[in-house]
């Protein structure tokens, strides 16, 4: 009987697996549809204002990001789609590094499958959709295991060099980019084979590259009293406190992240690799143990403070790329069919949000009414025209009217409060002295002005005096969706400086 060609199997595979390649496709068209039709996020807003001010780095993060964003808007224009089509595209280069750092460890069918898994997450949307740290981190972190596999288990010389400077860059997007040195190392202090590359010449050369490439944001650390240093070190322990339930929320969001069945599998396979291991006195191949030294410290490590420190979202996300490969050698066809269902399901419902947005988000971090915001200010600076714009949340409304308006907006530095990033593009506060000035105060609940009007009493130590405007409605379909209330202010009198 006569075989069939790879054509007629690939249709067979299309006809056997109908349902996931109907996932696949309505995920993938709903992915590149929000590209157009999902409105700037704060964070998009935030990094698009850090590549207006090009430095060596920034206050928050690494520089990375600022200059992704500073280069497709200098290309594409000024818009919102072309900050999202960044946003994909780097992604894209991820999945492919991803693609190829999978081939390494599984064949070339359990490889895709390891793709298909990575691809179906949240995960994968939340990076191509929202500018963050994490969207060059995660490519870089992929391309730095390719170079390291290539070294340790190849013998490749000049791998070294790559490894270096691609885990420079990861550092360069996000200071979790410490880790794959840091994991480097503990892979090769576990395992006997390679244990001799600790005293080689090699990884040396490797933490000169790397050191040579995150040596811009050292410099501008030391520029700046290491204040970004100590704002995600230091300042980040100050929160600690005992909440139990936490560690539930970090499971909650992390199912979301990864979608249920990948997370159920990761434990799973987990418990299981344990008691195998257990049992064998911890003994695992190379190639497993590199897997687990990349993926088991953040994962396991984030869980465990998640009791006394609120884990983000996105903080484990680099720990996935290779636990996405170390459980593709086991997760079979069947739960990846799931696994895609319940995304579909997933997307579905954010296409829905996205579109008609039946569920209010109570918080400043959506991307509704934003650009309605823009173009009433616009309105207002045409009746004010010399007056300042500032607002004092964190950084999100300022950092929106910095994308929308053909000016510098201020943000809380204004009243003498720490305000991120914008204190430190070089803003002389004292030139703003006797101006007045238009105040706009985003509302996370438009039915709650209460809290929000109360805090224009900060407002009096620094203007001879304030009062309302009318306030800024915006509306979806007919309905209120955002509440911004907007303050005239007269006679601005600066923070004066500190005496040294």
């Amino acid at each position: 009987m006569r075989k069939p060609g790879p054509s007629n199997l690939f249709f067979r595979y299309l006809y056997a697996n109908k349902w996931l390649v109907a996932a696949i496709c309505i995920v993938t068209v709903l992915r590149l549809s929000f590209v157009g039709a999902m409105g700037l996020m704060p964070q998009d807003a935030y990094y698009f204002f850090y590549g207006q001010h090009l430095a060596l780095s920034y206050f928050d993060h690494p520089p990375a990001i600022a200059y992704t964003l500073r280069i497709f808007t200098d290309v594409l224009g000024r818009h919102a789609w072309a900050i999202k089509l960044a946003d994909t595209l780097v992604t894209i280069g991820t999945l492919l590094a991803f693609y190829r750092l999978s081939t390494f460890f599984l064949s070339r069918h359990r490889a895709w499958n390891a793709v298909l898994l990575l691809y179906s997450t949240l995960m994968i949307t939340l990076l191509s959709l929202v500018s963050t740290p994490d969207v060059p981190l995660m490519l870089w972190w992929s391309i730095s295991l390719i170079g390291l596999y290539k070294a340790v288990f190849e013998g490749s010389r000049i791998a070294w060099v790559w490894t270096g400077i691609a885990m420079g860059l990861a550092f360069d997007s996000k200071y979790t980019g410490i880790l794959l040195p840091a994991g480097a190392i503990l892979f090769l202090l576990l395992s006997a084979r390679y244990r001799h590359y600790l005293w080689s010449p090699w990884l040396l050369l490797a933490i000169a590259f790397f050191l040579l490439t995150i040596s811009p944001v050292v410099i501008w650390n030391v520029d700046n009293q290491f204040a970004s240093f100590r704002f995600q070190s230091s300042g980040r322990v100050g929160g600690m406190e005992l909440h139990p339930l936490d560690f539930l929320g970090v499971i909650g969001h992390q199912a979301a992240v990864l979608i249920p069945v990948l997370l159920g599998a990761l434990f799973y396979y987990l418990y299981k690799a344990f008691r195998r291991y257990q049992r064998s006195g911890w003994r695992m191949p190379a190639k497993q143990l590199f897997l687990f030294c990349f993926f088991l410290p953040s994962f396991l490590g984030f869980m465990v403070i998640s009791p006394i420190y609120w884990v983000k979202l996105n903080w484990m996300m680099p720990a996935y790329i290779t636990g996405i490969i170390w459980v593709s050698a086991w997760m079979g066809m069947k739960y990846i069919r799931w696994q895609w269902i319940v995304s579909m399901v997933v997307h579905l419902a954010l296409a829905v949000e996205i579109l008609f947005y039946p569920v209010p988000i109570h918080s400043d971090d959506t991307m509704i009414g934003w650009e309605g915001l823009g173009k009433a200010v616009r309105e207002i600076r045409g009746q004010y025209p010399n007056d300042f714009i500032f607002s004092a949340d964190d950084y999100k409304t300022s950092a929106m009217l910095n994308f929308y308006l053909p000016e510098l907006v201020y943000s809380r530095n204004v009243i003498g409060e720490p305000a991120l990033q914008f204190d430190y593009i070089g803003t002389d506060l004292r030139r703003l002295e006797g101006r007045n000035a238009i105040f706009i105060n985003s509302l996370t609940d438009v039915d709650d002005d209460k809290d929000e009007q109360a805090f224009v009493k900060e407002l009096h130590p620094w203007f001879s005096d304030v009062e309302p405007l009318p306030p800024i409605i915006v509306k979806l379909h007919g309905r209120v969706v955002r509440k911004f209330l907007v303050y005239r202010c007269f006679d601005y009198r600066p923070p004066q400086p500190a005496v040294e």
